[in-house]
């Protein structure tokens, strides 16, 4: 199930490909892979659940080097969360697809299959080697999807794309993994982390830069910039890719790179290590900001994401089983919340083909359910029960009481506020001002509508029944 996992979004990218003339077949396949894939994930989950770590090689490469999979707790979350959300994105597409009669629909089709399989194999990364291979390949396998339109804006966002991704994994993360090998003598992931003794306290923090910069997918500020120039990818590239799969596989890297590469008891205390809550900090401040004086909603969105990611690494870094707790559930509680609000944003540009937060007076009373959905989203992520924003941040929000991190008690109170002032003027808009003139639309098509309450009812149902992805993030943490 483990090698299956990895290898049936691979070979459902050929079945898309070979029904390029048949679009209802091509859209089956795609959802008949996408449950197969579902299917092995959950297959997967009890014996992980139970302790077992199943592991496979998959190439040998040199003595003591290996491309391998092991599936940890941490890995069965962020698989979990990205094989359930591309059935329902699947689903989303196909209405979005469609009805806004997008080019090159197969080539969409095919690099979401490629691209869930590259997620496979970072999420069941045994090692860093094989990590930092699917890492790379997730990249340029989106690359076309971001470029989707074709047009000069969309190049433009690909440029940046590949360029800040590409260059921060290879001027940073390799040489880190490169030093890593050299100090440890291994590049496996192992609990309690791998550096022991081998390197001083000080280079420590010099290390842990390098990591952190160079897994330029968790968008920590200055190197932030290709996941707002992204967006001009489709709605549903957005929805996936850069609320769930990318961005998720560069916070999922940093926990697992701190959990397993450096260890929490390792590197808790150190004062070399201490810088890197407050460049979190500041991103997440520092990106609500922006997020609130956006009018374009996707950008408002992308900027959202920026902050919401760097509560991940705020929270890792605080270095308590606490907040490596919420950390790991906030990758879950992100993905559902982030995900519902992009899929409304690209209902409302389908309906209405509106795009600016300053468009949306009234619209809420023409689309009820998007509108709704958006508004579960948002609560989430600002932090309000019952949605499951509120549970991954009470973890984050003990760990740092619990380690006497009085700052970024604060920052997240500052955050909590800018987050409701950047979400709650669109839902105010949207119901209580009157609508335009001449605006007759309902709702987007059906299987969008589906799809964003689907991801709203997960955003309050995980908030009642935590109990998986708690119970992961607790053995993640050690207890």
């Amino acid at each position: 199930m483990l090698l299956a996992a990895l290898f049936i979004p691979a070979l459902g990218a050929l079945a898309i490909a070979a029904c390029d003339r048949w679009p209802d077949l091509r859209e089956t396949v795609t959802l008949v892979t996408a449950g197969s894939l579902l299917y092995c994930v959950l297959s997967l989950l009890g014996p992980v659940l139970g302790g077992a770590q199943p592991q496979v090689m998959l190439v040998q490469m040199l003595p003591g080097i290996a491309l391998s999979l092991r599936i940890e707790p941490l890995g069965m979350l962020f698989a979990l969360v990205a094989s359930t959300l591309w059935i329902v994105n699947s689903i989303y597409s196909i209405g979005y697809m469609r009805a806004n009669r997008e080019p090159h629909q197969t080539r969409f089709y095919v690099c979401f299959a490629l691209a869930l399989a590259c997620t496979m194999g970072i999420a069941f990364s045994a090692n860093l080697l094989t990590l930092y291979l699917f890492y790379e390949a997730l990249t340029l396998i989106t690359y076309p999807l971001v470029t989707h339109h074709g047009d000069d804006e969309a190049r433009r966002g690909g440029r940046l794309y590949l360029g800040y991704l590409l260059a921060t994994s290879i001027v940073f993360l390799l040489p880190a993994i490169v030093i890593t090998w050299a100090v440890a003598g291994t590049l496996e992931f192992k609990a309690g982390g791998i550096l022991g003794g081998g390197v001083s306290n000080a280079a420590i923090g010099g290390l842990l830069a390098l990591y952190m910069f160079g897994i330029g997918k968790a968008a920590l500020m200055p190197f932030h910039r290709w996941l707002p120039a992204a967006m001009v990818a489709p709605t549903p590239v957005s929805a996936l890719l850069h609320a769930v799969a990318v961005v998720k596989a560069g916070v999922f890297s940093v926990v697992k790179v701190v959990v397993y590469v450096f260890g929490v008891e390792r590197i808790a205390g150190l004062a070399s290590v201490e810088w890197l809550p407050f460049v979190a900090g500041f991103t997440i401040i520092a990106a609500s900001i922006v997020a609130l004086r956006s009018d374009n909603l996707k950008r408002r969105l992308a900027y959202s994401t920026v902050s919401q990611l760097s509560y991940i690494v705020l929270s890792v870094s605080l270095l308590a089983p606490l907040s490596v707790v919420g950390a790991a559930l906030h990758i879950a509680a992100h993905a559902v919340s982030k995900i519902t609000l992009f899929f409304a944003a690209g209902a409302i540009y389908t309906a209405s083909h509106k795009t600016e937060v300053s468009q949306l007076d009234g619209i809420g009373r023409r689309m009820p359910w998007t509108l709704g959905a958006f508004a579960v989203g948002a609560l989430s992520l600002i932090g309000v029960p019952p949605a499951v924003g509120f549970v991954s941040k009470w973890f984050i929000f003990q760990g740092a009481a619990a380690t006497g991190h009085y700052l970024v008690m604060a920052v997240l109170g500052v955050s909590a506020l800018l987050n409701a002032a950047y979400f709650l003027p669109i839902l105010y808009a949207a119901f209580f001002k009157a609508p335009a003139q001449g605006a007759d639309h309902g709702e987007a098509p059906l299987t969008m509508v589906i799809a964003l309450c689907a991801t709203a009812s997960l955003t309050v149902g995980l908030f009642f029944y935590p109990q998986i992805p708690l119970a992961l993030a607790r053995q993640l943490a050690g207890f």
